[in-house]
């Protein structure tokens, strides 16, 4: 199935309300067929990322009969389900490994000036959240889904410095 990126400046929120500029980018669109008595049905899937290029960051699944429709769901469940993201300057924390079923992610903080070394479904997702400069590596399977749900549950497990010295009793 081609993949279908899009990116897509907005101005509302889930509300319907003016807020940040959140940008969207549609990650892959899955069809899907199912032979009735009158020939075939099509409906469509479609990966979603939104963030607001500011440490927030979401992604949604959205399934209809209309690709346009899809699309609109998955950025509105991504919309309800944005994270934030611990950045350190241009950065990440620190190096966090994950894995998501046979998807596995490594991100590397990188020096000023590096970039955003990722590809596919990951840089999608860094760039929306706001990372300038990381190292990131996709490792066994590279199916889209996997890949963005490693990588957010890679952003999850990512913690400041200052979250951590308050888990620990200690101040700066």
């Amino acid at each position: 199935m081609p993949k279908h990126n899009s990116n897509r400046e907005t101005t509302e929120n889930s509300n319907g309300a003016a807020g940040p500029e959140l940008g969207e980018n549609v990650i892959s669109i899955n069809r899907c067929s199912k032979v009735v008595k009158g020939g075939r049905n099509f409906s469509f899937g479609a990966l979603v990322v939104v963030g607001d290029r500011n440490g927030r960051v979401g992604y949604g699944y959205g399934k209809a009969n209309e690709v346009s429709d899809a699309i609109r769901k998955g950025s509105e469940i991504a919309r309800r389900s944005m994270v934030t993201i611990p950045l350190h300057n241009t950065t990440i924390p620190h190096l966090v490994e994950t894995k998501f079923r046979g998807a596995k992610v490594l991100i590397r903080p990188a020096t000023p000036g590096t970039g955003l070394i990722a590809g596919g479904a990951m840089r999608a997702i860094l760039d929306l959240a706001g990372v300038r400069d990381v190292l990131a590596k996709c490792l066994g399977s590279s199916n889209p889904s996997n890949v963005v749900k490693a990588t957010m549950k890679a952003i999850d497990q990512l913690s400041s410095r200052e979250e951590i010295l308050a888990k620990r009793g200690l101040s700066n």
